[in-house]
């Protein structure tokens, strides 16, 4: 399923900083980024619940944002990209 994930974290001290870091790098191992906060994460159910969980051990919910959308199985009929920054396809292999 593709889930995308969303997320704005405090930064007006170091500990937000670090935390703003910390999310984006658990984020990565996870799926692409696609805008600077937002990242599609094609996962399975079980790899889901690991990747919210560590989330949200990261943030503090009284200072940060944090928001998941499930797109599902059917993703590639609800997603449109137009514009600079193209995205590869998760699905596919990537060659380096």
């Amino acid at each position: 399923m593709l889930v995308l994930v969303t997320y704005d974290v405090n930064i007006t001290d170091a500990e937000g900083a670090k935390r703003l870091r910390h999310v984006a790098k658990t984020c990565e191992d996870y799926g692409q980024r696609v805008q600077n906060s937002v990242f599609e994460c094609l996962v399975d159910p079980a790899q889901f619940v690991m990747l919210k969980n560590k989330l949200l051990n990261i943030i503090e919910s009284e200072k940060d944002s944090l928001r998941f959308y499930y797109l599902g199985k059917n993703w590639k009929r609800r997603v449109e990209h137009f514009g600079v920054k193209p995205a590869y396809t998760q699905e596919e292999p990537l060659i380096l």
